[in-house]
């Protein structure tokens, strides 16, 4: 299959016309990319900021530290 040549450039300048436009698009998807990870973080951090400062003061619910607490003083006992 041909390619009608309607602006009738050299085949140099349509390969350059391609290749750019394939840069172009790469560029597009990789801004895309990166917007679409930046909004999951904003929205992320806009929940976190929502909670109220009390939830930041919480107990961990898995305590961990007392565990390993527990078991050195087993060991050591």
């Amino acid at each position: 299959m041909k390619h009608e040549n309607i602006l009738e450039l050299s085949e140099k300048a349509r390969l350059t016309a391609d290749i750019t436009l394939l840069m172009l698009k790469g560029a597009g998807y990789a801004a895309a990319f990166c917007l679409t990870v930046w909004l999951i973080i904003a929205v992320i951090a806009l929940i976190g900021q929502a909670l109220p400062p009390e939830s930041r003061d919480t107990p961990d619910p898995i305590i961990r530290s007392e565990i390993l607490i527990t078991e050195q003083v087993a060991v050591f006992t």
